[in-house]
């Protein structure tokens, strides 16, 4: 395996003077504020003084209130700190803000492999943000009104979710490839009054038609009045009597204009609803608010990955997950937005890397999945196309082992800095991740970020020690920690979800091991962890060992605990690369690699190979899932088929499963 710890990418010694973070640090003094010389001062200040460095970032940031908050950070108890008191602001209008200022430089650039290109100046898009609003009044949606989107990542859906945002109204979007009851399972919660949807998509060099599906989904939302049809995918609409997106912007770019104007709502005023994963139970339909988000994503865009206006941003994502959401947010700062649409892996996984060529992309992020994809397959993006202008590439997703980050140096390039981002759709960020002015080490996260008083907890709410793994606790609060669930109105649920574990600290189920200097590692889910005779073994070090193999496509494994204490079983599934055959030679390389490269413990007891690794929409394998079949629970107790990126994965394990217990 790669070394852990060691330098891989160090800032330039002025890094710091010419940082955001240095024009932050002097705004925090010169506003009686302490002297902040380097991350690790403000960090500290940020989460001693969590109400003045919220404050700060707000003025720095240009975020301004119609209303003045009363303070910054009221109520310090979690759930539901405070912030902000008897503030009102309007996301949608601080994010077209740069229209004012450089209203021909490029707010969103649009690849896709359906159509050609668009590239939308500011002034475009804050003229199709205004007849996008005007053609929702016309519908009828007024604040507090649901619309939501099963549009890809494209131009329009910015647009009409910047409109949905200006009105106060709440926006909540699924990317097309999801299935028909992935979709029903989010927005039969939310009672959405308006639908924006495509006819289908191009994937590499396949057409995926969807007008079935639409119409299931419409079918199955009673709530919906207006359905608003993007043709996307074919030539002609079959739009049944409904109007399509050019009705929907029909109007004059004068009016709109002279129409266009922004809700005034609270801080913690509904912005979108994002959901979890689903793969037990309903997905959770996670609130995040207007001024959460915006005082959030503000930070995390400007100071940590140090983007300004004119910077070019990517992050390959669909609309599915929080990462379009993160994104979105560039307008925050005034970078462009470069979206991409399509298969990241055709013609070839070179694809996204000429995206950022191609492109000029100054900070790009894609996940460690497909960061280890492409070390597998020997690319050398760097030795073949002109990266120069990249400075940060940033992967999440899943955690990014050593290996990758040494891919990334040595063939992307040595002058990028990587940056390991984790978090979660439960915050809408990262709260451990990289900075500007930070190094890198290898298989790290360089640190908290701003505002994120992250730990380590052992199992009694006691703070683990540098070097000792634990739970991931949150224990200050953060203000895009969610409003609320939607629909659960004592807040039992939500309260559940977080706040069971540790009382009154968000508890978010990883395990994460910190080292002296602030740095961190987190080796995967605490409920899908392996417990071998009392050491707890990573899951992402034994993908990281076996993916690695040219015989192996994918990997899945599992812990089956002894009632009495002993080590229990220890269960390795593998998906095979075409052409590999798990006979005896691979049987026993695939154990002396684990054995060698990992510790005895970690040789499994079963290795065995199935059709497909089963994974969420949004590409995590479902270890739990896959753990409660092989204790008896059948596929569809499991977990909901529509979370997967293939309903028939989960198939694949109950035939396995059935076979392992003919078996024995």
């Amino acid at each position: 395996m790669a070394p852990v710890n060691r330098m891989i990418w160090e800032p330039a010694v002025d890094a710091w003077e010419r940082s955001r973070l240095a024009d932050f640090a002097e705004h925090v003094m010169s506003s009686d504020g302490p002297e902040l010389t380097d991350y690790e001062s403000a960090l500290g200040w940020s989460l001693s003084e969590p109400g003045d460095f919220w404050a700060a970032v707000a003025a720095w940031g240009g975020v301004e209130f119609h209303d003045a908050p009363t303070s910054s950070l009221g109520s310090t108890e979690m759930p539901f700190a405070e912030w902000f008191p008897g503030s009102t602001l309007n996301y949608a209008e601080l994010a077209l803000r740069q229209a004012q200022l450089t209203p021909d430089a490029s707010a969103i650039v649009s690849i896709s492999q359906t159509r050609d290109r668009v590239d939308l100046s500011w002034a475009e898009l804050a003229d199709q943000v205004a007849r996008c609003r005007a053609g929702l009044v016309a519908r009828g949606v007024g604040c507090g009104d649901r619309v939501v989107a099963f549009l890809p990542n494209i131009a329009e859906t910015t647009v009409a979710f910047l409109a949905t945002a200006s009105l106060g109204a709440i926006w909540s979007s699924c990317a097309p490839e999801f299935g028909v009851r992935a979709v029903t399972d989010r927005w039969t919660q939310v009672n959405p009054k308006v639908l924006l949807t495509v006819d289908g998509y191009q994937y590499g060099d396949k057409g995926i038609d969807r007008r079935t599906h639409v119409e299931e989904i419409i079918a199955a939302l009673p709530s919906l009045e207006h359905v608003v049809r993007l043709r996307y995918l074919f030539d002609a609409v079959e739009s049944g009597g409904e109007g399509g997106w050019s009705e929907l912007l029909d109007h004059p770019s004068d009016d709109a204009a002279a129409a266009m104007a922004f809700e005034s709502v609270p801080f913690d005023h509904p912005l979108y609803v994002l959901f979890s994963s689903g793969t037990t139970g309903l997905p959770k339909p996670i609130v995040h608010g207007h001024g959460g988000i915006t005082l959030e994503h503000v930070k995390a865009l400007a100071l940590h990955y140090d983007l300004r206006a004119g910077d070019r941003f990517s992050w390959f994502t669909t609309t599915g997950w929080m990462m379009w959401n993160f994104l979105a947010s560039a307008a925050l700062v005034g970078a462009t937005a470069v979206l991409f649409d399509g298969d990241p892996g055709a013609p070839d996984l070179s694809t996204l890397w000429k995206l950022a060529a191609d492109e000029d992309i100054d900070v790009y992020g894609v996940s460690a999945p497909f960061v280890m994809a492409c070390r597998k397959e020997g690319l050398r993006p760097g030795d073949d196309l002109d990266l120069s202008r990249l400075r940060h590439l940033g992967s999440t997703g899943a955690p990014l082992p050593p290996e990758g980050f040494e891919w990334i140096a040595d063939a992307v390039g040595r002058h990028v800095q990587i940056g390991s981002l984790s978090g979660g759709t439960d915050v809408c960020t990262g709260f451990v991740g990289p900075a500007s002015t930070l190094p890198v080490r290898s298989g790290e996260i360089s640190a908290c970020m701003l505002g994120c008083d992250v730990q380590a907890f052992r199992s009694d709410g006691t703070r683990c020690d540098p070097g000792e793994t634990g739970e991931l606790v949150i224990t200050q609060p953060m203000p895009s920690m969610p409003v609320g669930f939607w629909g659960d109105d004592d807040d039992s649920r939500y309260r559940g979800a977080y706040f069971e574990e540790f009382p009154g600290v968000w508890h978010h189920g990883d395990w994460i091991t910190f080292d002296a200097d602030g740095g961190c590692v987190i080796t995967g889910r605490s409920d899908a962890t392996l417990n071998r005779g009392g050491v707890r073994l990573g899951t992402s070090d034994f993908y990281t060992v076996v993916e690695s193999m040219s015989e192996v496509a994918d990997s899945l494994v599992v812990h089956l605990e002894d009632a009495d204490g002993g080590p229990g079983e220890l269960i390795l599934l593998v998906a095979l690369a075409a052409g590999a055959d798990l006979d005896d030679g691979l049987n026993k390389t695939i154990r002396t690699r684990l054995r060698t490269e990992l510790s005895p413990r970690h040789v499994p007891d079963v290795i065995d190979s199935i059709r497909m690794i089963p994974r969420t929409l949004s590409g995590k394998k479902l270890e739990v899932p896959v753990k409660r079949m092989l204790l008896g629970a059948t596929a569809e107790q499991a977990a909901s088929r529509d979370s997967l990126a293939d309903p028939t994965a989960l198939d694949t394990i109950a035939e396995w499963v059935a076979s392992r217990s003919i078996a024995r």
